[in-house]
């Protein structure tokens, strides 16, 4: 559905590209409003005629564009549902173990490894019986 959306969008932006640009102009254009080319009311306020086929296309086209981009951009934000970077599990442990540094090797800065718990004592040895 999205994506029959999506290329009716492209058709219709391509209809409305066209309807705007093969109308007339209307002339004068941004100087006529301040007096550039005529100073009549007309001018100011623009005339009213009755709009010929291509004006009503063009705004016909634009109402259709809003309309299907404001449907897609519901329709895009509905399929993914948000998700927290907190969420996600963490892998399993790596299968082959990370190279251990040099034998006496400490990198720098860095603290003693000290085991996190305390070993079990080990028993003395016992001594020889006297003969």
């Amino acid at each position: 559905m999205y994506t029959f959306l999506f290329v009716l969008l492209i058709l219709d932006a391509l209809v409305l590209v066209a309807a705007i640009l093969l109308q007339s102009g209307k002339g004068g254009g941004l100087a006529a409003s301040f007096g550039g080319a005529s100073s009549a009311a007309e001018s100011v306020i623009g005339s009213r005629q009755a709009g010929n086929l291509l004006t009503k296309t063009s705004w016909w086209a634009g109402g259709i564009f809003i309309g299907l981009s404001f449907i897609l951009q519901l329709a895009g934000s509905r399929s993914r549902a948000p998700e927290s970077v907190l969420d996600r599990s963490f892998g399993t442990a790596p299968a082959a173990a990370p190279p251990q540094p040099a034998q006496g090797a400490a990198p720098q800065g860095a603290a003693p490894a000290v085991p996190a718990t305390p070993a079990a004592p080990t028993p003395a040895p016992a001594a020889p019986a006297p003969k």
